[in-house]
């Protein structure tokens, strides 16, 4: 279980292509603020070496999505995965 799930599960119940949640938002779904290192873009994308995974990665591409921090740093785009990029556990 991860701290990460109630993120996940409000994920996976989306129908939409493409939306953003401000990082409020997020918060209000996990139930607790979120660490500062979730300020930088890094922390949302999806890992490139299997070395770096982290809780919150696993928690949005199990969701079924990919996530990118906006560019003026006051939310996140969450993005579908395509059929072939998206394999729930």
């Amino acid at each position: 279980m991860s701290d990460y799930d109630p993120l996940r599960e409000h994920l996976s119940h989306q129908t939409k292509v493409e939306f953003v949640l401000s990082f409020e938002e997020i918060e209000d779904i996990l139930g607790f603020a979120l660490p500062r290192a979730s300020q930088r873009a890094s922390w949302w994308e999806k890992e490139r070496n299997p070395e770096n995974a982290r809780p919150q990665r696993d928690a949005i591409r199990d969701g079924g999505y990919e996530a990118t921090r906006l560019a003026d740093g006051k939310g996140v785009r969450f993005r579908r995965l395509s059929a072939g990029r998206y394999r729930p556990r």
